[in-house]
């Protein structure tokens, strides 16, 4: 069960776990005390940014990796995220450019047209995105963009990634048919994919077919535009 950042932190905590989720997510380098005091006009020191970095990793919701003074979020601490961004309804605003990119793409929403928006998504996302029009017809596109991704760098979770790929009929096969309607977000040990990455698909049904598309990128994607573009293509599906 997910549970709101609201009643886990108290105010300065909660604000500094979402600067470090936020910052990662942009970056997707480790997160100094410095550099947040700076970007997010924190109203207090480095000092004490470092000393609420150490509770909260005391607490499971960042980690230190060894090559860096810097902190990276864990699963629960975007598990903790998402409950917020997910209760209080959040969701960024999709820039015009971007929904003039989907809707051009996206058309009358026929096959075709369906992976012409899933490219336009993959490249609006810099992430993976698959597309089953119905059971066992799978197309995906944007693979290369998980390589590019600074998380996938290590031979390890490039041997992960692959094996993904690998295996990506049978996953959609087994999710297509427990997927629901609305828009999900799934995560790490959640995440048929792998518990190094994040994923948010939708499924949908058109006349006497249902399809599922979805994203597919690393666990610090950008979870509030990405859910945004899917519900948006989602509704444009059910109409």
């Amino acid at each position: 069960m997910l549970v709101a950042l609201d009643y886990i932190f108290m105010d300065r905590k909660k604000q500094i776990l979402e600067a470090i989720i936020k910052e990662h997510i942009t970056t997707g380098a480790p997160v100094g005390s410095s550099n947040l005091v700076e970007k997010y006009k924190l109203d207090c020191s480095a000092a004490t940014v470092r000393n609420i970095m150490a509770e909260l990793e005391e607490d499971g919701f960042v980690r230190a990796p060894h090559t860096s003074a810097g902190r990276v979020p864990t699963e629960a601490a975007y598990k903790s995220y998402l409950a917020e961004v997910i209760n209080k309804k959040k969701s960024k605003k999709i820039k015009d450019k971007d929904l003039q990119e989907i809707n051009l793409a996206l058309g009358g929403a026929n096959e075709l047209e369906m992976r012409e928006a899933a490219k336009t998504l993959a490249a609006l996302t810099d992430s993976a995105v698959f597309w089953a029009f119905h059971k066992n017809n799978l197309y995906y596109t944007g693979l290369s963009n998980l390589f590019q991704q600074p998380e996938f760098a290590n031979s390890g979770l490039v041997y992960n990634v692959s094996a993904v790929i690998d295996r990506m009929d049978e996953i959609i096969d087994h999710i297509f048919e427990t997927t629901t309607d609305s828009a999900q977000i799934l995560i790490g040990e959640e995440n048929p994919f792998g518990n190094f990455c994040g994923a948010i698909l939708a499924k949908y049904k058109r006349g006497n077919q249902s399809g599922l598309f979805g994203i597919l990128g690393p666990m610090r994607m950008d979870y509030e535009r990405n859910l945004a573009m899917v519900e948006y293509i989602l509704n444009k599906l059910k109409k």
